[in-house]
């Protein structure tokens, strides 16, 4: 991941929400309009991976300039680095009426990632 002053903007869906926008927009796109389906969260890459280490106790990666970058990871990776925009959900909101079962990525972890027992539970023996 990039060191904070390099790091980029990106954006998420969760598969069923974008599965439930789509479906929307079968009824109630606007003819030849665009939307962008995408959640709430402006969140940059590298608070994105330090919240999927953290939610599955994994060490954080080391961030890295975008010089260091170039030489550690994938081209493909890279590339999409490279394209960072902060898109607007407010026509899928509006038109579409979807409202979002993960608005954030933060939703989404804490959903999926493994939770402590609260207590141990009695197994037959």
């Amino acid at each position: 991941m990039l060191s904070p002053d390099e790091d980029v903007f990106t954006n998420h869906v969760h598969a069923s929400d974008l599965a439930r926008a789509v479906v929307a927009a079968l009824f109630r796109a606007k003819p030849n309009r665009a939307y962008n389906i995408t959640d709430d969260a402006e969140i940059k890459m590298g608070n994105w991976f330090d919240a999927d280490a953290d939610a599955f106790r994994l060490p954080r990666p080391p961030p890295a300039s975008w010089e260091e970058a170039e030489h550690r990871i994938a081209p493909m990776l890279l590339s999409f680095m490279s394209e960072s925009r902060r898109l607007a959900n407010t026509r899928m909101k509006d038109e579409l009426r979807v409202r979002l079962r993960y608005p954030t990525p933060q939703h989404l972890l804490d959903a999926v990632a493994p939770r402590d027992l609260k207590k141990q539970l009695a197994l037959p023996l």
